[in-house]
């Protein structure tokens, strides 16, 4: 489609659809806004080079937001102007994506290959980039890699060869740690980042297709009733020693919900609504979701209280960003309940654990949590809210009873992701 000039108003008025399609300029030809189907849009420029017959070439010019309008059109202009003098650019940016090392494809890949993901995820892979697999193949050619490469890379990785302890800033440090979980996560990025250079003709094949990783304990951690409550004396101790109460508060809001930790940390007061007991989550790992609260999280939410100056339910005690200090808290409380390998993201494995062992069909299970299973959703897709927000009310409730005291329980395992 095309309707007069790309302005940044325009840009910003375009919507998704569902599918990919681009927004032509109506005063220059071959200049445009792709919007993929995810929301994400850039600026491209198509030309041909060689007269009416020949292919149509496409350039990516840069993503909105990260170039402004009126320039991405001046690079356009350049892009057409040059490609009617016979230079062109698509091919020599494929020549030189050729000549590319894995580090370059790895920064390649974090800014143009990430278009589906969340900021957090972005943010893990780059650590992953950065801390194991720069060091390790960042100087070897892209067309050279090959499949014995990446099998003696998560060797090295398992075997603890990027492990690293260092100091960041005044008071931070960064631990990297090695081991076969971290090994096999990072096999399979860079496996997705092979694939986006198998996409863009810089190889024609993936090395790390077949490369058997080592088996993934992640998310096997579950909680029984006598379990929670261990936690929940913990946390009561740590209360009454002074614990922050934005992180206790937190912590009890991850085990009442099933969310994921960055849902509760950065939730906004905007996207809480205590009067029909729902999160109306902006954004989250799987995007804009809708999070249903049994009553003991309403109770925590409502005891919580509202500053004035902070959109954030839990803000920091300086500045204007959120809360973050619940990991130091959540050491504490771990530690005193005798588990000192549980992370907070095994709450919400638990959280699913108790709906499975109250016998709540996994479809609503799966919708409480926001499951981003193409094959589960298609299952639970058809429900009504009333289920799914009755569950939610029954494990907050049976989670919480856990917390303050309850003795005994079955575990049920459940992988969520």
């Amino acid at each position: 489609m095309a309707e007069g000039r790309i302005t940044k108003r325009t840009v910003d008025a375009l919507n998704t659809t569902g599918r990919e399609y681009v927004h032509w300029d109506g005063e220059l030809t071959g200049f445009g806004v792709r919007v993929r189907a995810t929301g994400s849009k850039s600026y491209i420029a198509v030309y041909r080079t060689g007269g009416r017959n020949a292919p149509q070439r496409r350039v990516t010019i840069g993503a909105v937001g990260k170039i402004e309008t009126d320039k991405a059109r001046e690079e356009a202009k350049t892009i057409i102007r040059e490609a009617e003098l016979g230079h062109d650019r698509a091919a020599e940016r494929a020549r030189a994506r050729k000549e590319m090392n894995v580090a370059q494809l790895c920064d390649l890949y974090l800014e143009e290959g990430c278009d589906t993901k969340q900021p957090s995820t972005i943010a893990t892979d780059r650590g992953r980039v950065e801390r194991h697999i720069k060091p390790l193949l960042g100087k070897k050619r892209v067309s050279e890699l090959r499949r014995a490469d990446v099998e003696k890379f998560l060797r090295d990785v398992a075997a603890g060869k990027t492990a690293v302890d260092i100091k960041t800033g005044s008071r931070g440090r960064a631990i990297v740690e090695g081991g076969k979980g971290t090994a096999s996560r990072t096999v399979g990025l860079l496996g997705g980042i092979m694939s986006f250079a198998v996409s863009r003709d810089m190889r024609g094949d993936n090395p790390v297709r077949g490369v058997k990783r080592y088996p993934d304990k992640k998310g096997e951690t579950f909680l029984s009733s006598a379990d929670l409550a261990r936690l929940g004396d913990a946390m009561e101790r740590l209360e009454k020693e002074g614990a922050n109460p934005s992180a206790l508060a937190i912590i009890r809001l991850l085990a009442l919900t099933g969310a994921r930790k960055s849902e509760i940390a950065t939730l906004k007061w905007s996207e809480v609504d205590l009067e029909r007991g729902y999160l109306r989550l902006a954004t989250s790992k799987t995007g804009a979701k809708v999070l249903p609260l049994g009553a003991p999280a309403c109770q925590v939410l409502a005891e919580v209280p509202r500053l004035d100056d902070s959109i954030y339910v839990f803000p920091a005690s300086t500045g204007t960003r959120h809360f973050q200090g619940t990991e130091r808290v959540w050491a504490k409380i771990k530690q005193a309940a005798g588990f000192p390998n549980l992370r907070l993201h095994d709450l919400r494995h638990s959280f699913a654990s108790v709906g499975l062992a109250r016998g709540d069909a996994l479809p609503v299970i799966g919708a409480i949590l926001g499951h981003k299973d193409v094959k589960t959703t298609d299952r639970y897709a058809h429900l009504a809210d009333d289920p799914v927000k009755q569950a939610a009310d029954g494990i907050s409730d049976a989670v919480n009873a856990a917390l303050g005291g309850a003795r005994g329980g079955t575990v049920v395992r459940l992988k969520v992701q």
